[in-house]
C-alpha cells in the first residue's frame, strides 16, 4: 500500500480544480489506491484553511472529506525532528511523511528537505500508475 501525506495546497487545488493533478492524487486516496496520514496538526490545519471564507468551500463537503480522511487514513503521532523550515509550518507534514516512510505530495517541493519523497501531485500520479501494474 502506498502512503502518502498530502500538503494542505493540493486538497485545496483540487477542491478548486477538478480535473488537475491535485484531484486525480485525492481521487487514488477515495478510490483506496493510497492511504492518507496525518496528525492532529494536519488535520486542524486542514480544517482551517479548507473552512476560509475566501474559498467559499461548502462547509459540508469539506467536513465529509476530512472525515473520510479520518475513517479511511492514518493518524500517527510522530517523533518530532530538529530541522529547521522556510515556513515551520511545513514541518508538521514532513514529519508524519517521514515517520509513515510515505510520500509527502506538495506543490511547494522547494520548501522540504531533499532526503525525503517530496513530489509534486504530477510526480506522484506516477508512482501511482506505476505502482498498479506491477
Amino acid at each position: 500500500m502506498i502512503k502518502a501525506v498530502l500538503d494542505t495546497n493540493i486538497l485545496v487545488s483540487a477542491f478548486l480544480s477538478p480535473s488537475g493533478a491535485p484531484t486525480k492524487a485525492f481521487d487514488h486516496v477515495l478510490n483506496g489506491n493510497v492511504t492518507m496520514c496525518f496528525d492532529s496538526n494536519i488535520m486542524a490545519e486542514y480544517r482551517e484553511i479548507l473552512n476560509r471564507p475566501k474559498f467559499k468551500f461548502n462547509p459540508k463537503h469539506v467536513e465529509q472529506v476530512l472525515d473520510f480522511i479520518m475513517q479511511a487514513g492514518i493518524s500517527i503521532v510522530p517523533k518530532p525532528l530538529n530541522i529547521d523550515f522556510i515556513d515551520e509550518d511545513d514541518k508538521i507534514f514532513y514529519e508524519v511523511a517521514v515517520h509513515v516512510k510515505g510520500h509527502l505530495v506538495t506543490g511547494n517541493e522547494k520548501h522540504y528537505p531533499k532526503e525525503l519523497n517530496v513530489v509534486t501531485a504530477a510526480e506522484f500520479l506516477e508512482i501511482v500508475e506505476n505502482q498498479k501494474f506491477r
